[in-house]
């Protein structure tokens, strides 16, 4: 999966400001590279947030570009597509036995943590109800994520919210869930949680360059991690693979694959399936995963084209409400999957 070195790219892309292309192997026969580079030359330009756009096909890198004056090859904050790698590392430590699976009990595991006179429904939340965002209490994310990240305990503060919904109950986005799971690795295997993400993924090609850590020296889930586009490739190529490293080594099982791709609840504010660290959607007809991260950071694994997408945007502008989200959505059902679906 390495890039070979840049070459100057068309001037059919002037409206992109210093966009850098690479030569890429042969891509598979099923490939309508032609109608690919077109849509994508065509839909780009306006887009001018946009970083980088890889796409793998049947395990091979068949687009690799960068727009806007961005890097190929530089780290990229993926923000909240970090969940689905602290989803990954969870589900990992499951199938290694650190944790016993995802109806365990949180409470036990973080029991110093608990606030005094701790709500009885704190002992009802699980693994499973941090991985998909039902654990109920009070979200961190959003207009409280400020006041939370300023706290001087971030998991104390996290489980000292008061409960919206039960344990269980509908969907409530929280960075503060994957911060417990963070934390709980940590604790569990006395690892700090970028050193174990390195470790466990060394063999899939995924690396973590840089991790934000909490006051008390816990990586921040679920946000500030920085990782290359092709590092974040090689994570839903990981998925892609049913767990599986090019090599054949298995490092995640396929229960946990299946597990994570089974829609647990629904986002309230876009309407969208939510597993167990992944979205759902389907893309022109075709059911796909994806990781989001503030400002556009996207993951995207398509199971039954082969097919695999990292995009990186700029990290300052929103891309949800903006409707930037969306246009990266119809980048990949308008071109992407029309180019590789074998009709």
């Amino acid at each position: 999966m390495h890039l070979t070195s840049p070459k100057a790219f068309s001037s059919a892309l002037t409206l992109i400001t210093a966009t850098i292309a690479v030569a890429l192997p042969s891509p598979a026969a099923a490939v309508d590279m032609e109608s690919l580079r077109a849509g994508l030359q065509a839909d780009t330009g306006p887009l001018s947030t946009l970083k980088t756009i890889h796409i793998a096909h049947q395990g091979n890198i068949i687009w690799a570009e960068a727009y806007n004056g961005a890097s190929l090859t530089a780290s990229t904050n993926i923000k909240s597509a970090s969940k689905t790698l602290v989803a990954t590392l969870v589900g990992m430590a499951i199938d290694k036995g650190v944790l016993e699976g995802v109806d365990q009990p949180v409470a036990p595991l973080l029991q110093n943590q608990l606030p005094d006179n701790p709500d009885p429904r704190l002992n009802d939340i699980t693994i499973g109800h941090l991985l998909s965002m039902q654990a109920g209490l009070e979200r961190t994310s959003g207009r409280n994520y400020g006041a939370w990240v300023v706290s001087d305990n971030w998991v104390r503060n996290a489980l000292a919210r008061p409960f919206v919904e039960e344990p269980g109950g509908d969907m409530q986005y929280s960075t503060g869930s994957t911060h417990l799971l963070s934390a709980i690795l940590m604790r569990e295997t006395g690892e700090s949680t970028h050193s174990l993400a390195n470790r466990w993924l060394e063999p899939a090609g995924v690396r973590v360059d840089s991790w934000l850590r909490d006051p008390q020296g816990i990586p921040m889930g679920g946000n500030q991690v920085g990782m290359t586009p092709e590092s974040l490739l090689a994570l839903g190529e990981l998925y892609r693979r049913d767990g599986q490293t090019e090599d054949g080594e298995q490092l995640l099982s396929q229960d946990w694959i299946d597990a994570s791709w089974e829609r647990r609840t629904r986002s309230r504010f876009h309407g969208g399936g939510y597993g167990y660290g992944w979205f759902m959607r389907t893309f022109s007809g075709v059911d796909g995963y994806y990781g989001w991260g503030y400002g556009g950071q996207m993951i995207y694994v398509l199971p039954e084209l082969e097919l695999t997408i990292a995009i990186t945007s700029q990290e300052n502008e929103p891309s949800g409400r903006s409707g930037y989200r969306d246009q990266l959505h119809r980048l990949v059902s308008q071109y992407i999957v029309p180019a590789v679906r074998d009709d």
